[in-house]
């Protein structure tokens, strides 16, 4: 049985429902669709900092590094969808996504801050739900997600770091606004969902 990572656990501090699991465990390909949009759409934000901040040569370095992670991910995603009779299907923002894309300020060094902190959310939940939907999963797939709970990880604690080292911003208002967008992520896990996604609220 895969667990989630303690770390990531008591970051996020609110677990997933039990409902989606359920949910979620009977819908597979939509799980699976989704989760390749995500990896592409993740490999995209780890491209826009590269593009938009290259003259941080370290920052932009991980970038790089962590869009071709992302889209090594979607491969795999895609590669197993295939082998299922599983079309890909390109699918718009969830209202995850967008909760916390609307959640983000938009003058600098503000932006940049929200959005590695949001960054850092969607990795953490991520792993959060690889993990408590692994035990639940046909054995391949079960593997392939207990095998993703490492790099998520990673991830988190990538843009957690960068968040920190980046914006110039005191530890103390870094720690005031991650409090303010973990209750927004919270509440958009929690609350009833009409849209089923991998990182959909509460199944209506």
């Amino acid at each position: 049985m895969a667990l989630v990572p303690k770390p990531i656990a008591e970051f996020l501090g609110t677990a997933t429902p039990r409902e989606w699991i359920v949910e979620a465990s009977g819908r597979l390909p939509e799980v699976l669709r989704d989760h390749a949009n995500c990896e592409l759409k993740a490999a995209s934000t780890a491209l826009g900092f590269l593009y938009r901040y290259p003259d941080r040569t370290r920052f932009a370095q991980r970038m790089s590094r962590l869009a071709r992670e992302e889209l090594r991910h979607f491969e795999q995603v895609t590669s197993i969808m295939e082998d299922m009779d599983i079309p890909f299907e390109r699918l718009t923002a969830s209202r995850y996504a967008g909760g916390l894309r609307d959640a983000v300020r938009d003058q600098e060094p503000y932006k940049l801050l929200d959005l590695l902190l949001v960054g850092a959310l969607i990795e953490a939940r991520s792993c959060e739900r690889f993990a408590t939907l692994a035990p639940h999963l046909p054995e391949r797939l079960g593997r392939f997600y207990r095998g993703l709970l490492a790099s998520e990880a990673r991830h988190f604690e990538h843009y957690i770091a960068f968040a920190r080292s980046e914006c110039g911003i005191d530890k103390e208002e870094i720690d005031a606004r991650l409090e303010e967008l973990k209750a927004v992520e919270a509440t958009l896990i929690s609350d009833p969902d009409p849209q089923f996604r991998f990182h959909s609220g509460t199944p209506l």
